[in-house]
């Protein structure tokens, strides 16, 4: 297994929870998709995409394959099945070992998530619309635990310096809770720039989840490192987070 595919949280998961980032490098697709691209609408070659697919399960060997999502930016959990059949939802749950939950990203926000007896696990994908909807809410309460129970880290995302948005994204933010105006800096003229992180975990917060870890990233800064939608647009690839237990 190459160790320049993956970042590994920082997080204080029990024993038996794994998770894990891929980084952009050490797969097989060309041009801008290079190389370890694992989107299949991404618009890279699905040949290519499912190669890089296999690589992810020959590296990890687990006991089912992950449960791969559509994503539409909304706040639908899906329960996690070991049929390798695509679900469409914007996040995943389980409590059976060896199945992990997988979410893409390329600036959104991925947010995965345990329980502290480590039974429970799930993934999220946060872009601004499902965020400011009700996804991290949604993928909580899913995972049938108390929230003070459960603990979340924020892995790699656009960060505010570079995240841009019009008025109408600041203003849905503020209609659902006053106290995201703390997470935008006015821009140019009505623009403003928002922190997805700082909404992310005022979200959990309110919500009851207090052991949050991660949310040092910048997509769009590490090209290196990381695919990013705000940065290469149609042509940008797309990172896997994967949550499982052991």
């Amino acid at each position: 297994m190459s160790e320049d595919r993956y970042l590994f949280p920082d997080w204080p998961a029990p024993e038996g929870i794994r998770a894990l980032v891929t980084l952009r490098a050490g797969g097989h697709s060309q041009g801008h998709f290079s190389s370890f691209n694992l989107g299949l609408r991404s618009g890279d070659d699905p040949d290519v995409v499912a190669k890089n697919r296999a690589l992810l399960g020959e590296d990890w060997q687990w006991r089912h394959p992950p449960q791969w999502l559509k994503q539409v930016h909304g706040i639908e959990v899906v329960t996690a099945k070991p049929d390798n059949i695509e679900r469409e939802g914007d996040a995943v749950w389980t409590d059976k070992p060896g199945l992990p939950c997988a979410v893409l990203t390329a600036d959104c926000l991925p947010v995965i998530f345990c329980n502290q007896s480590g039974t429970r696990v799930a993934a999220a994908h946060a872009g601004w619309k499902g965020l400011q909807a009700g996804v991290l809410e949604a993928t909580v309460k899913a995972m049938g635990d108390e929230p003070v129970r459960v603990m979340a880290w924020l892995g790699p995302a656009i960060s505010q310096s570079h995240f841009e948005v019009g008025p109408e994204v600041r203003e849905a933010f503020l209609k659902s809770d006053p106290q995201a105006e703390a997470a935008f800096i006015p821009g140019q003229g009505d623009r403003w720039y928002g922190d997805l992180y700082q909404l992310a975990r005022l979200r959990l917060e309110k919500l009851g989840v207090t052991q949050i870890s991660g949310g040092h990233f910048c997509t769009y800064k590490e090209k290196d490192r990381w695919f990013s939608y705000r940065r290469d647009g149609v042509q940008s690839g797309r990172l896997a987070t994967l949550v499982w237990i052991q």
